[in-house]
């Protein structure tokens, strides 16, 4: 089995499951995301009762940073991160489970 929901998947699972048409649900998913999208750019935050919430946290700039992959000090100005909470329901649902997704194979 394949550790990765990709959005084809997504589509083709919600197709079998409705019969809705293919490119209508692609159409939905992707508006979707463009309005989480829209709502971070404007520095909202986005609550999904049930699943979780969307927001952007700002992180203070350093003077010293370190580049992990060549080890070089460099400066980092302040920058907005998107932070993802998981809502009681999602929590609760995947609370039980004990077999990661391995990153080898």
């Amino acid at each position: 089995m394949d550790d990765k929901l990709t959005n084809a998947a997504i589509i083709e699972s919600l197709h079998n499951k409705l019969g809705l048409n293919r490119a209508d649900i692609h159409v939905v998913i992707d508006e979707l995301f463009e309005e989480i999208k829209d709502g971070l750019k404007d520095n909202r935050v986005i609550e999904l009762r049930g699943f979780g919430t969307f927001e952007v946290r700002i992180r203070k700039g350093r003077e010293k940073a370190r580049n992990p992959k060549t080890g070089d000090v460099v400066a980092v100005d302040k920058h907005g991160v998107a932070i993802f909470r998981p809502g009681k329901e999602l929590k609760d649902f995947v609370w039980n489970i004990t077999d990661a997704p391995s990153d080898a194979e």
